[in-house]
């Protein structure tokens, strides 16, 4: 690994660190559907700016909210193809 690698790998986990340290109490959730998956209806997820983070979003299960959030920056969420955050 490159020395600039190791900044570049570092510096990202700072970073997601930082974002599961941020408090959600009082954010706004929004429901984001997309595929039927048969008697469980509509898949969905529930998305919400992370507060105080220019670009990062807290992701949750919309059938299951209190099991708790994942944390992803913008960028990795449009690589995972999601374009409407």
């Amino acid at each position: 690994m490159t020395a600039v690698a190791g900044l570049t790998e570092r510096k990202e986990k700072q970073q997601m660190e930082d974002l599961y340290a941020r408090d959600l109490a009082g954010v706004r959730f929004r429901r984001l559907c997309g595929g039927y998956t048969g008697d469980d209806g509509e898949a969905c997820v529930e998305l919400a700016p992370i507060p105080g983070s220019e670009d990062a979003f807290a992701l949750r299960d919309s059938k299951n909210p209190d099991a708790g959030t994942l944390r992803f920056t913008g960028a990795e969420l449009r690589a995972a193809g999601m374009t409407t955050i």
